[in-house]
């Protein structure tokens, strides 16, 4: 036969004897215990281990089905916040639209307002007050620094006089009397000036931050107020209208509202009255302690600049009534 169509050897052909026959099988089930350790340990992803390893959700971040059919559908956690801002906001501009509604009513005289006499008064009685404690603050601040102006030229004048008092020995006394004039009105214009400071701070806190404080609840006042009538306007309005199963829950519903706002002006008008009267009785006791402060400082800064003014007036009469006979001046001479 030609050597195309000689059969191939098989295995048996190959093996020479039983034993290496043996050996090709032990070989080939080492092979197939290989393959099959190697293929537990090699990861081999398919559509459960995908779904189990995606990312975990976050937290009110509703879970998605890559392969499921069903639509995505947001959780109450996610949901109830954006709800509740957009409810916010619509509260707030529906809030803003009638207050604004109701400023103008006023203004153009054709809405009525709630009106507290007693109160009304004792906020325009501070509002004067604080316009006219702000400008004594004003004019005690322009006091005090022109006082330490005139203090540092009486002190800068004083030390002149004084070396003037040392080179001019025939003008000793004359300068030197200058000089300790012009040194004690310095240093009583000093302390003078620590009292008007102290009285400008006191002045300053009470208008500043005190009186401040009153009229910032005086706003919250008047806004409540504001709501108030607004919301009680409404309810007028509901109120002469039909009622049927339509404007019923309306009418309820304002009635609610206006209930809340009337409680909460209630509340505001109760809290501004105290403390007004705190800060009426504050205020007496403070302005009271800073003006005899103010007029016992100025009291003796006057009175015992009189004294020393006095004393070298004095001293200056009676060295003018004894003339110095020693000197000629060149006048008496010729």
């Amino acid at each position: 036969m030609d050597d195309a169509q000689r059969p191939l050897p098989t295995n048996a052909s190959l093996s020479s004897n039983g034993r290496d026959q043996s050996h090709q099988e032990m070989f080939q089930r080492d092979l197939l215990c290989m393959d099959s350790s190697f293929a537990d340990a090699t990861y081999t992803p398919n559509a459960s281990t995908l779904t189990d390893a995606s990312p975990p959700p976050y937290e009110g971040e509703a879970p998605v089905h890559p392969q499921s059919g069903s639509p995505v559908v947001i959780n109450d956690s996610l949901r109830n916040p954006t709800i509740e801002k957009l409810e916010r906001v619509r509260k707030w501009s529906v809030n803003t639209y009638k207050c604004t509604r109701q400023m103008l009513s006023e203004k153009l005289g054709r809405g009525s307002r709630t009106v507290d006499l007693n109160l009304e008064a004792s906020i325009e009685k501070l509002r004067d007050l604080r316009s006219r404690y702000d400008n004594v603050t004003k004019l005690a601040q322009t006091l005090a620094s022109q006082t330490a102006q005139v203090t540092q030229t009486q002190k800068l004048l004083g030390d002149v006089f004084a070396d003037l008092s040392i080179k001019t020995p025939e003008l000793h006394e004359e300068f030197g009397f200058n000089a300790d004039t012009q040194k004690f009105l310095s240093k009583n214009g000093e302390t003078l000036l620590k009292s008007i400071n102290s009285f400008t701070a006191g002045m300053n806190t009470l208008v500043n931050q005190t009186i401040e404080d009153t009229m910032v609840n005086v706003k919250q006042y008047e806004n409540a107020r504001i709501e108030y009538d607004a919301y009680r306007t409404d309810l007028e309005e509901l109120n002469l209208g039909p009622r049927d199963a339509t404007t019923l829950p309306k009418i309820e519903q304002a009635q609610l509202l206006y209930q809340q706002h009337r409680q909460k002006y209630e509340k505001m008008r109760d809290d501004l009255t105290i403390k007004l009267k705190l800060l009426e009785e504050n205020r007496v006791k403070v302005l009271q302690k800073q003006l005899i402060l103010l007029h016992s400082a100025v009291a003796a800064y006057y009175a015992g600049n009189q004294q020393k003014l006095n004393q070298t007036l004095q001293q200056f009469h009676s060295r003018l009534r004894t003339p110095d006979t020693g000197l000629q001046s060149w006048l008496e001479e010729c």
